[in-house]
């Protein structure tokens, strides 16, 4: 379970994109965090407070270096 979600983690950061995961202790169905995690593409896996923050961080950096 999850695998697909895993693998299109995988294509984007082989593209150079930034992934996240959401981390086991937050999370509902663990089934693609836990692949990707265990892939390991994902920059981080966070709880789900952290995960948006470091979304936000993220996309105000890229717009304020347009």
């Amino acid at each position: 379970m999850g695998r697909d979600g895993a693998e299109g983690m995988q294509a984007i950061a082989s593209a150079g994109g930034f992934t996240i995961a959401q981390d086991e202790e937050t999370c509902v169905v663990f089934g693609m965090p836990k692949e990707a995690i265990g892939w390991g593409p994902e920059d981080s896996a966070h709880q789900r407070d952290r995960a948006a923050r470091t979304l936000r961080e993220r996309t105000s950096a890229i717009a304020i270096n347009c």
